[in-house]
């Protein structure tokens, strides 16, 4: 699921994250087109294209997005977004004119990829979007993210599909505050976030945040250290994340795809490899299968290397068709001899601690 659109959202001039001016002279924000339409291109060129099934966006309804988002967010948003553009709250999130209807054909999107799996049409889905949206609150745009897109096509699914029990699966970057946020007390979904340990947003994403309520223990977080490798991630994947799925017996799984714990990402210092996320693609779509029927949706998140996340993300789409392209990746020869993907002592006691939470789920 792709549209030129997305790659129209204009984040505008910054410094990677903050505004420009004075001695900080005009580049990019890191969150541009650059990364998500060259993945596209790589889908096309490669020859993927004609091996999956074409889904078309739509733009997600008002009644819809105020399932998870209040009035006064979307009213803010949408008249910004008929003039200038403005930023969708922290400072750190700013778009440009239509850049609300893109967010809508963004979260739009994601629902109908979600329809199309749940109505049994696909076998599962990838939702390339942008903005992305699993730093987005009720109330507030962060992270780059302006709707949570993952989180309206969770409700989009029990609305429509009367499905019980999801099941999220981040393991962007950074934190998914967002779902945590959301789902905090509600323990019909299961989020589990691997993430890098005190990065963004710096104030959550910690062990000891487990929900609240009657959700308390089915939000799980493992905060790994900074310069954690494949080894670790898919120890983590092992450890918790599929113990977490067989013991939670989701109707449906859906992942926050980031491509930011890659080796070449300039907003992390994780050492992901290609094949690194084409593995975890494999233990995602094996616990699917073994605990849904295989119904699983990728919605697209972070990832600011242009340069590495399509190889990153065409990886994913392989494990996902079951199709091998030529494709090679020109920097897996230097990355995957790293000794960063060791699982070291310090990543091994987050892991067996987020472990512990997992076998505690009912």
């Amino acid at each position: 699921m792709w549209s030129e659109r997305f790659a129209w959202h204009d984040t505008g001039t910054a410094v990677g994250i903050w505004p420009s001016g004075g001695y900080s002279q005009p580049h990019q924000a890191f969150e541009s087109s650059e990364s998500k339409a060259r993945f596209a291109g790589l889908v096309e060129v490669s020859g993927m294209i004609d091996h999956v099934e074409r889904i078309r966006p739509r733009l997600a309804t008002e009644d819809e997005l105020l399932r998870i988002h209040t009035r006064e967010y979307l009213d803010r948003l949408s008249r910004l977004s008929a003039d200038r553009g403005g930023d969708a709250g922290d400072g750190a999130t700013p778009f440009g004119p239509g850049s609300y209807e893109i967010a809508r054909l963004a979260a739009g999107g994601v629902m109908e990829s979600v329809s199309a799996v749940l109505e049994g049409s696909l076998r599962n889905a990838y939702a390339l979007t942008r903005p992305p949206g699993h730093h987005a609150e009720p109330d507030l745009g962060r992270g780059y993210c302006m709707l949570s897109n993952v989180t309206l096509a969770v409700e989009h699914a029990r609305k429509m599909f009367g499905v019980e029990r999801v099941a999220i699966v981040d393991y962007d970057v950074h934190h998914g505050n967002g779902a945590q946020r959301i789902y905090w007390d509600d323990p019909s979904v299961l989020h589990v976030s691997i993430h890098q340990d005190r990065l963004f947003p710096l104030d959550s994403g910690s062990l000891d945040e487990r929900g609240g309520g009657t959700g308390e223990g089915y939000n799980i977080n493992v905060p790994l250290p900074a310069g954690s490798g494949n080894g670790a991630y898919l120890a983590a994947m092992d450890r918790v994340v599929a113990p977490a799925l067989q013991a939670f017996r989701p109707q449906l799984v859906m992942v926050s795809s980031g491509f930011d714990p890659s080796a070449l990402d300039p907003l992390g210092c994780m050492s992901v490899t290609s094949e690194g996320f084409r593995a975890l693609a494999r233990r995602l779509l094996d616990a699917a299968e073994q605990q849904c029927d295989g119904r699983i949706v990728f919605s697209h998140e972070g990832g600011y290397s242009a340069v590495h996340v399509p190889f990153c993300g065409l990886a994913v789409m392989e494990e996902l068709t079951g199709m091998r392209t030529d494709v090679d990746d020109p920097f897996d020869s230097n990355f995957s001899s790293s000794p960063a993907h060791e699982l070291q002592p310090w990543q091994e006691r987050v892991i067996d601690a987020a472990a512990q939470m997992a076998r505690e789920i009912r």
